[in-house]
């Protein structure tokens, strides 16, 4: 084991480093989200200011996710080769910087341009994230940490929505951007002057890293060299089902992230304010459901010994209760209506604490942020298909009820594929021959 740059390795009391960082990992999404969903709640004001139809706007939403998809295996590749604490760091720098320059813009096209931007950079959050999780965490409190980071999509979507709404009415669409990208440089910077992998780490002692290498089956290393190429991932049928199910999860989450504010606005006649404060609370759901679902997944794991049945039931019974968007569509009280979504996201976000363990649970050595690449780059088609498709619904019937609709079946055809497709779930075994090529 590489010990190497460690000073603090004497036994004694267990040192606690690795939750900092899952703090770390945390903020670091939460910013990833504020970026992305500042368009979402600027839409009605950008719309107007640029008069841009909801066709056009759905594409500006989607184009985001044609390169935040092509980049997830670059991105999860370089993580895995040149290690998490730079990829991370650029990729940081990367978005922020775009989200600052989407000011600038005054056409559809210059929109698409810095969407595009933005999303080569955020492309690398979170196979980085799964990759860190791989290498600071034990097994038994992956649910946990992934619950964590993970949330800092609901708290980047819901506690700046207001904020965010009240910076559009009072200052124009244009500042919420600039405020934001200042946010993520702030971030940089704490990142670099703390992280460092476990057994380079001033601050982990013996205890601490003992603590993480025993707990887990499959012992991530520094030296960075893959089994396989990532390719070869791909002929695994628990890569593909993670694929396909982590796709029809975001088909459906990212009519929150693109298009609610905009449903609140026009479908349910929300002031602007008034949408901001709504907006929040499927989120806020979300939060908790997410820790709950990471406590849950945890504690399944610890009980029976199975990583299948732990990720299994999170994942299924997540899905199936995300089924209830389809129900807001014929409500007609706005109560009834944001009480189902507030329902449909805590099960997506119950769904997601497993979702995001899964990589780190089935890839190869060293291969984990590669993984979480490949399973980020097939659901984020997800993200490109299902802005178009809403904003071509919106544009044809004049109402968001069928695209509701969709959002839920997508969600029960999620839970079928996680429960059937999805096999025992466990790390990979590479063939010896390429052991020896690795």
């Amino acid at each position: 084991m590489n010990t190497q740059g460690n000073t603090n390795l004497n036994p004694g009391k267990r040192t606690n480093v690795r939750w900092m960082i899952a703090i770390l990992m945390w903020a670091a999404i939460a910013i990833n989200y504020l970026d992305r969903t500042v368009m979402s709640a600027a839409a009605p004001s950008m719309m107007k200011d640029l008069n841009l139809g909801p066709t056009q706007m759905g594409i500006i939403m989607s184009s985001f996710f044609w390169s935040y998809a092509a980049f997830q295996i670059p991105s999860g590749w370089l993580a895995d080769r040149f290690g998490q604490r730079i990829t991370l760091a650029v990729s940081v720098a990367w978005w922020s910087l775009a989200t600052a320059v989407t000011a600038l813009a005054k056409t559809a096209n210059g929109l698409i341009g810095a969407r595009i931007f933005m999303g080569m950079g955020e492309a690398g959050a979170y196979p980085c994230n799964a990759g860190i999780t791989a290498k600071w965490f034990p097994d038994r409190e992956r649910g946990r940490v992934t619950a964590i980071f993970d949330s800092g999509t609901k708290f980047g979507t819901a506690f700046t929505m207001p904020l965010v709404a009240w910076m559009v009415a009072v200052y124009g669409w244009q500042v919420p951007f600039v405020v934001c990208g200042a946010v993520g440089i702030l971030w940089v910077i704490a990142w670099m002057s703390y992280y460092k992998d476990p057994e380079q780490h001033k601050y982990v002692n013996k205890a601490e890293l003992s603590y993480i290498r025993d707990g887990q089956a499959k012992k991530e290393g520094t030296d960075n060299i893959q089994p396989m190429k990532w390719y070869e991932l791909l002929k695994y049928r628990n890569v593909a089902a993670m694929c396909l199910g982590f796709f029809l999860f975001n088909y459906a989450i990212y009519f929150f992230i693109t298009w609610f504010p905009t449903y609140l606005v026009k479908d349910r006649g929300m002031q602007l304010m008034t949408m901001g404060w709504f907006a929040m609370l499927p989120p806020l759901c979300g939060i908790l459901a997410q820790w709950a679902g990471g406590i849950f997944t945890d504690y399944m794991y610890a009980k029976t010994g199975s990583l299948t049945k732990a990720r299994k039931i999170n994942l299924v019974g997540g899905m199936l209760l995300a089924t209830s968007i389809a129900l807001a569509g014929f409500a007609e009280s706005d109560t009834v209506a944001i009480a189902l979504l507030c329902v449909s996201y805590g099960g997506l976000a119950f769904a997601a604490s497993a979702i995001w363990c899964l990589p780190g649970d089935v890839a190869p050595r060293n291969m984990t942020s590669v993984l979480g690449g490949i399973q980020n780059a097939a659901s984020n088609c997800g993200g490109i298909l299902g802005p178009i498709v809403t904003g071509y619904i919106i544009a044809t019937t004049g109402s968001f009820m069928v695209a509701l609709v969709i959002s839920g079946v997508c969600c029960l055809l999620g839970a079928l594929v996680y429960l059937f497709m999805l096999r025992d779930i466990k790390p990979i075994e590479v063939p010896a021959a390429m052991l020896k090529q690795g």
